[in-house]
């Protein structure tokens, strides 16, 4: 009988060498055993290290994706879910940071235009138009951070109701008609005869139109035009806003839909806003179940298109 110390026993009798086996084997079997425990319980003491880390604040804790192949998807779960979670720090952070920034520019204008009218350097017909104005902004920035905060947290509360798009593609129209006017912009709608019925928060999808609506009349040159476009599928509706102007340029299509991103060559602040508006409409057509995009006509111009869920479309 040959040990696992590899001498081989002579001369034993039958009970001394089914002993002698037997610890040998219990022995060898007791080595193996440490070995695969250690095995598995290295990367999992390197999970529990990470999982220390992460929740002591340090974001860019990872785990070690080794070991068997259950703890490999484990650490490598674990890695995803703390990128997530440092790429949502970082944005929260930064939101605050542009939102700092917003805020900052109407309440120092405001804080001048007071201290002007105290002074004496000023009347108040002078200055009031000028504090409304800058009140105005304050009030939008402050109402999108809320429907930011909102859609983010999943707590977007809609009113969901069974609705046509000509009529509400109609009063956008009017509501921009005077700005077009202004800026010698045609104005057009290319609606679907039957006028499919959406599921939608009315209130919500005349927001994003309009937010579209008025970026392209606002990009969009004199003697343009800017369209509507509507056009049905087979469970959702495609809407597409489509001006004459410029087009997007790569980084435009890529980034516009980023909160508090502008074009610095063309959404300075002479013709946008504190770049929520198109982050926002994103944010509400996916809290209907759509999507949104942008992307460059093959004539000219930009596009940005968004689906909604028919009516009658299977859940």
């Amino acid at each position: 009988v040959v040990l696992a110390s590899g001498w081989v026993m002579f001369g034993m009798h039958d009970d001394a060498k089914i002993l002698a086996v037997a610890v040998a084997s219990a022995l060898a079997a007791l080595v193996g055993a440490l070995l695969l425990v250690r095995w598995i319980l290295r990367p999992l003491e390197r999970l529990r290290a990470a999982s220390a880390r992460l929740a002591g604040g340090e974001l860019s804790a990872r785990a070690s994706e080794s070991g068997p192949r259950e703890l490999l998807e484990l650490g490598g779960s674990f890695n995803e879910m703390a990128a997530s979670l440092e790429r949502l720090f970082d944005a929260r952070r930064q939101l605050v940071a542009w939102a700092s920034h917003d805020l900052r520019t109407p309440l120092a204008s405001l804080r001048a235009m007071v201290e002007a009218l105290e002074d004496g350097l000023a009347t108040q017909d002078e200055y009031l138009p000028a504090i409304r104005e800058q009140l105005e902004t304050l009030s939008v920035l402050v109402d999108d951070l809320f429907e930011l905060a909102r859609i983010d947290a999943g707590a977007l509360t809609l009113e969901l109701h069974d609705a046509q798009l000509g009529e509400l593609v109609s009063s956008c129209l009017r509501a921009l008609d005077a700005e077009a006017r202004a800026r010698n912009i045609r104005l057009a709608a290319q609606l679907d005869p039957a006028d499919p019925t959406v599921r939608i928060a009315p209130e919500k999808i005349e927001r994003v139109l309009l937010n579209l609506l008025t970026n392209a009349v606002r990009h969009t040159p004199s003697d343009g035009a800017v369209s509507v476009v509507v056009q049905p599928d087979s469970d959702h509706v495609v809407v597409a806003v489509e001006d004459t102007g410029a087009g997007l340029t790569p980084t435009a299509a890529r980034r516009m839909f980023e909160r508090f991103w502008r074009d610095d060559e063309a959404r300075t602040r002479t013709t946008g806003g504190a770049g929520l508006g198109l982050a926002i409409a994103k944010g509400l057509v996916q809290a209907h179940g759509g999507a949104m995009w942008a992307e460059n006509r093959s004539s000219g111009g930009a596009r940005i298109a968004f689906t909604l869920p028919l009516a009658d479309a299977p859940s």
